[in-house]
């Protein structure tokens, strides 16, 4: 390949990538459902990132809604840890999450893949007990029941039933066949967002990046 065509490849490139941040920056910062106000009682949820991706931390009982259904015991390497009262979930590309453990393990093709897009996608679903802190990466939510009931409809309209569960990274999650398509457009951020939209809460239009989703709270 001539190095000025190289040279003419990278500079479209990099143009790409800034005007995608760019868009995202701007439509995260575009508000959604302006008139919701948190109350002062309800069921309490949070949202979390790991700085790239975030989901949901829901308790695992409550409002009517019973997560059980899905997040079974026997869907983990150790049932005993479906003890705990709360189940983290989120939701991206099937290869980028059986692929990733760790972020020392993403490789620019696993990157390029899942943004180019893919309608293999997965629920990854953790039993946790409820955070003891809050922290910048983790932030309290409160929800009327409504509310709750809302987001939990969202989520469970992405589970694609009948699938094949696939044992987690650890003994206290699990992966789970689900609807939708990921890219770089709708991305787990994005699924994030969507949820928060769906369920009349506070949220940017659309939110492709963790900080996105978690500078509304």
């Amino acid at each position: 390949m001539p190095l000025r065509l190289l040279r003419w490849l990278s500079l479209g490139l990099g143009l790409l990538l800034v005007g995608y941040g760019a868009a995202g920056m701007v439509g995260g910062a575009i508000p959604t459902n302006r008139g919701w106000v948190e109350p002062r009682e309800g069921v309490v949820i949070y949202v979390e990132s790991n700085g790239v991706h975030t989901g949901f931390i829901l308790p695992k009982l409550a409002a009517g809604v019973d997560w059980r259904d899905i997040a079974s015991p026997a869907d983990l390497a150790n049932p005993h840890y479906a003890g705990f009262d709360h189940i983290a979930i989120g939701w991206g590309d099937r290869r980028f999450f059986l692929d990733t453990p760790t972020w020392w393990d993403v490789r620019p093709a696993t990157l390029i893949a899942a943004a180019i897009g893919s309608d293999a996608t997965l629920l990854h679903v953790e039993h946790i007990p409820a955070p003891a802190t809050i922290d910048r990466d983790t932030r309290r939510i409160v929800l009327t029941r409504d509310q709750y009931r809302r987001l939990a409809a969202f989520i469970r309209a992405s589970v694609a039933p009948g699938g094949r569960v696939v044992h987690g990274y650890f003994d206290y999650d699990a992966f789970y066949p689900a609807r939708g398509h990921y890219d770089a457009v709708h991305s787990c951020n994005d699924w994030t967002g969507d949820a928060l939209r769906h369920a009349g809460i506070r949220a940017g239009l659309w939110t492709p990046f963790a900080i996105t989703v978690m500078g509304w709270f």
